[in-house]
């Protein structure tokens, strides 16, 4: 159990049977009447946000979040496969619970599955990828006065804005957060 006078960033709780993580708090002392505290709570199962407020001395469980390194192996119509490389053991996921993850994911490299009480919830790539880019028009000499940008398609399939210097074949280094080009490597 873990008080609301002690809520800090990234914590996960258990609230009105659903399992939520902090995202953001603030310790409220009013002039008249009692503290609280404000939070702005996301839902990790569906990812909706909400905002609730707490007295100090309220309490809730803080939720067991699993994660696990396995190593994504390939995909099957509608299933995902991933194989924990300690036992070797194999669990398919459908499309539901990876979402976006696997955007910028190649088959064989490692990610996070997250999971609570037995249930995967989620997958989380790594944070930066190199991958090489397979499709893009070239860019044009004089066009680069504003920053210029092109879609490029990466061997995952993903699109990707780059600068107009980086050509087809190019490796490049991905944020799997934001989907951003990062530099060539």
């Amino acid at each position: 159990m873990i008080s609301a006078g002690d809520f800090r960033n990234g914590i996960t709780i258990e609230f009105e049977n659903n399992i939520y993580q902090i995202i953001e708090f603030q310790h409220v002392k009013p002039g008249k009447g009692a503290a609280f505290v404000r939070t702005k709570l996301k839902n990790i199962i569906n990812g909706g946000v909400v905002e609730k407020t707490f007295r100090p001395t309220e309490k809730c469980p803080q939720a067991r979040i699993d994660r696990k390194d396995m190593q994504y192996l390939y995909e099957d119509g509608d299933l995902y496969y991933f194989m924990d490389t300690e036992n070797y053991e194999q669990i398919g996921l459908n499309a539901d619970s990876v979402g976006d993850a696997l955007k910028f994911v190649k088959e064989n490299e490692m990610v996070k599955v997250c999971s609570h009480n037995g249930n995967v919830f989620a997958i989380e790539p790594p944070l930066f990828v190199e991958l090489e880019i397979t499709d893009t028009e070239p860019g044009f000499k004089g066009d680069t006065a504003t920053g210029a940008t092109k879609p490029a398609t990466v061997e995952t399939g993903a699109l990707v804005y780059v600068p107009l210097f980086v050509e087809q074949g190019d490796k490049i280094k991905i944020d799997t957060r934001t989907g951003e080009y990062l530099s060539r490597v």
